[in-house]
Order: C-alpha cells, then sequence, then structure tokens
C-alpha cells in the first residue's frame, strides 16, 4: 500500500502544478485583452454619458425657451419628443432589434448560446436610440443600454487566438461588467452583477477577465467624469437594531412591488411594443409623447433616469410624505410606459429611483407612527434602493455591494441584507419571475411560436 500510495501522491501534485501553470499562462495570455476591452468600455461608457447630458440639457433649454409661448410652446414640446420617440424606435426596429429595452435579457441569451450578437449594429443603434429616447425625456436609465454595449465591445475585441467558444464568451461578459462599472463608477458592482446575474456560473479566467475589464473601465471614468459614482449618497449612521424589523417589513414592501413593477412591464413590452401592430404602437407613441412633454413642462427633474431628483432627495430636500406616493407612481408609470415605446432604454436606475421612494416614505411613516424612533428617512431610501432593485432583479449581492460602493458606508450592511433577502424571499414566494429571466422567456417564446409560421409559408 505505501509504494502504492508514495507513487500516486508526487503524481497528483504534478497534475495539481499543471493545472496551475496552465490557468496562470491562460490568465497572462488574456490580461491584455481584458485590458482592452476595459478601455473601450469605459471609452464608449464615458461617451454615452456626457451625450445623454448634452441631449438632456438641450431639452431642458428647449422647454425653458418654449415656456413663454404658454400652450403653443407645450404643443411644440410635445411635437419634438414625438419626433424622438418615433426615431428612437425606428432606428432599433430597422437595425436592431435586439437593442430594444435594456438589452440584458438579449446578452443572458448570448451567453446561454440561444442568441448572436451582431456587435457593430447594436453598438451603433444603441448608442443613438439611447442618446435620443432618454434624452427626449423617457424615463428610462443608461445603465442597462451601457452593459450591453460593453458586451458588444467585447464581442468586437474578441481576440482571434481565443481557444473556443467559451472563452470568447468571457470577453462579452467581461465588456458588459466593465460597462456596468463605467456606467455607476462603481467595479465591484458590475463584477458582481456579471457573476450573480448573467454568468450564472463562476470561473477562474470568466472572473479574472471581468475583473480586470471593471478596473479598467472605472479608471477610464474616474479620469474623465471624476471620482463619484451616479448617485451620490450621503454618508450615513449606522442604525439602530431596534429598526431591523423595519428594514425587513421594507423588503416585504419592496418585494410585493417588485412583482407588481415586473408584472406591469411584461404587459407593456407585450401589448404597446408589439411588433404586429404598427397602428397601435404608433398611437401609443403618440399618447406616450404627450404625457412625457406635459410631464417635463410641469416637472422637469422626474424626467430622464431620475438621478438628480434622488440626489435633491437625499440632500435633505425632503419630500412631504403626502406627496411621495403620487411621486412614486408618476415615475412607476412613466418607466413603464416609457419601456413600452420600445426605444434602447434601461431600468436599472429608474428601480433604484423607486426603491428611494419606497424607503423614503415608510422611513418618513416610522417617524410619525412611532415617537422617539428616530430613523433616519434617507438610510430608508438607500436600503429601500437595493431591496427594490433585489424585488425586481432577484440580484440581491449586486444591490447590496451597489448601495455600499455608492454610500461608502459598511455600517449599512445588516439593513441591506436584512432588507434584501426579504424582498427576494417576498417575490420568489409570489411565484414571480426574475424580470430579466421573464423577458428572455418571453423572447424565446415568440421566437419558437413565429417559426413553424414561416415553414408553413414556403
Amino acid at each position: 500500500m505505501r509504494p502504492s500510495d508514495d507513487h500516486r501522491a508526487p503524481s497528483a501534485l504534478q497534475q495539481q502544478r499543471r493545472r496551475y501553470s496552465a490557468a496562470d499562462l491562460q490568465r497572462r495570455r488574456l490580461l491584455p485583452h481584458a485590458v482592452w476591452v476595459g478601455l473601450c468600455a469605459g471609452v464608449v461608457a464615458v461617451a454615452f454619458h456626457l451625450a445623454l447630458d448634452f441631449a438632456e440639457s438641450a431639452r431642458e433649454a428647449f422647454s425653458a425657451a418654449a415656456k413663454p409661448y404658454g400652450p403653443a410652446g407645450l404643443l411644440a414640446l410635445g411635437a419634438l419628443t414625438l419626433i424622438a420617440i418615433v426615431a428612437a424606435a425606428w432606428l432599433v426596429r430597422r437595425f436592431s432589434p435586439e437593442a430594444a429595452g435594456s438589452g440584458i435579457p438579449h446578452l443572458k441569451a448570448v451567453l446561454q448560446g440561444d442568441r448572436e450578437l451582431r456587435a457593430f449594429p447594436l453598438l451603433i443603434v444603441k448608442f443613438v436610440s439611447g442618446v435620443i429616447g432618454i434624452g427626449a425625456g423617457l424615463a428610462l436609465g443608461r445603465e442597462g443600454p451601457t452593459v450591453q454595449m460593453g458586451a458588444a465591445v467585447g464581442k468586437g475585441l474578441t481576440p482571434v487566438s481565443a481557444a473556443d467558444e467559451g472563452e470568447r464568451r468571457l470577453f462579452i461578459a467581461a465588456g458588459a461588467a466593465a460597462g456596468l462599472s463605467a456606467a455607476f463608477n462603481a467595479p465591484l458592482s458590475g463584477l458582481v452583477f456579471v457573476l450573480e446575474e448573467l454568468q450564472g456560473r463562476t470561473a477562474s479566467s470568466g472572473f479574472f477577465v471581468a475583473a480586470i475589464a471593471c478596473l479598467t473601465a472605472d479608471m477610464v471614468c474616474r479620469v474623465t467624469l471624476g471620482q463619484f459614482p451616479v448617485f451620490r449618497l450621503p454618508l450615513m449612521a449606522t442604525p439602530a437594531l431596534s429598526l431591523l424589523p423595519l428594514f425587513l417589513l421594507l423588503g416585504v414592501l419592496c418585494g410585493v412591488l417588485g412583482v407588481l413593477f415586473n408584472q406591469c412591464l411584461l404587459y407593456s413590452s407585450r401589448v404597446l411594443a408589439g411588433r404586429s401592430r404598427p397602428a397601435v404602437t404608433f398611437l401609443w407613441w403618440m399618447v406616450w409623447a404627450a404625457v412625457t412633454a406635459y410631464v417635463g413642462w410641469q416637472a422637469p427633474a422626474v424626467l430622464g433616469s431620475g438621478q438628480r431628483f434622488v440626489g435633491v432627495v437625499l440632500d435633505g430636500n425632503t419630500l412631504a410624505l403626502g406627496a411621495i406616493p403620487a411621486y412614486f407612481l408618476l415615475r412607476f408609470a412613466l418607466t413603464i410606459g416609457g419601456y413600452g415605446t420600445g426605444v434602447a432604454g434601461g431600468i436599472f436606475s429608474p428601480i433604484l429611483v423607486l426603491g428611494a421612494l419606497a424607503g423614503l416614505g415608510l422611513g418618513d411613516a416610522v417617524n410619525i407612527w412611532f415617537a422617539g424612533a428616530d430613523a433616519d428617512p434617507r438610510v430608508f431610501a438607500v436600503v429601500g434602493m437595493a431591496a427594490y432593485f433585489t424585488g425586481v432583479v432577484r440580484a440581491p449581492l449586486t444591490g447590496i455591494v451597489l448601495i455600499i460602493e455608492m454610500t461608502g458606508n459598511y455600517g449599512l450592511v445588516l439593513p441591506l441584507f436584512a432588507a434584501c433577502f426579504a424582498a427576494l424571499i417576498t417575490a420568489d414566494a409570489l411565484h414571480d419571475l426574475p424580470i430579466y429571466e421573464a423577458l428572455l422567456e418571453r423572447d424565446l417564446a415568440q421566437t419558437v411560436r413565429r417559426r413553424p409560421g414561416r415553414r408553413a409559408s414556403k
């Protein structure tokens, strides 16, 4: 037995060393390509950010110039908004249908091998349609589009020396991670999101490539746009342990509201963005252009991704408790309706805004209902952002890491964990699919239903 054991021990050790050596060689080979993907994804993210800032400033300037003309100015703003929505949606439908919405469900299908990624047309259409649509005031975010554009960059820059299809997908996933990292100036969040939501599995090489790409993209954004994340949240005191049951309640609330959001979004994308009903779709574009223009006329800060709106709230300009449900419903409807137009735009930032409003409302209510509770509504708003994200997307670790990166406050870890996993359990108990999974399932089912028709026509 001993000679046999002595004979096998060096063999096992040699195999382990060979595996480590092979992995080390692979990392060194992939390193320059990962840096290149992160650099280019960061440049695209910065360009998208600056283009959106310019478009939103132009919209606000036009609205301000039209104000003195009263109803005629409002009509002109509505006409301009309609032109923008039609142009943004037509680009998607004509040249790159996979660029519609956030694009993350399509990216999941690509990484699973169920879809192809046409990098160049998707990158161009996503960029232009997103700038036009979001710049026109649609309540959509730029983070989802930035993730998909980052993936397109990763596909376009995949080295010809890539060993197999699995290795080529590493660069697509790394580009997506770099895109989210650049969108939020939050490299850990980009990495965790890809590993938790997109890849579904963690491999050493995938982790390495994504991490390098995230780091590089984040450096590009910090050099060009500054050190701050998208939501510049203040440093907050660690909440008392006695408030923990209330954070659990916030998680349950966000889980229920997250399921409601998912069901409404699926309905709007199925009915309003249906390609088989052009008359209904165009009518919806007209209606939503009018709604967007009117809301922008009355309260321009509510439009777009909502980042400035949340920033104002968290800086201490707290809304009256009675106004919070109205703002929540308005932003909820604006996001659902805007997504239904079919333009390139995501839901990442909008659901964070909704979570902030839900948390802010509960925090204010706690101080009214329980005298001496000493609850900071801003803390509830911040925790609500992560919890609502979890209720919609079912990626709790991404939500937790994102909020920690944005606040720099590790004292919120316990409330974040409590609220996020309460939201996750609540949404799962209601038998609701995560939004990206549900959108992907619907897209794949539509493809299967269309195929028999094409065969029959032949």
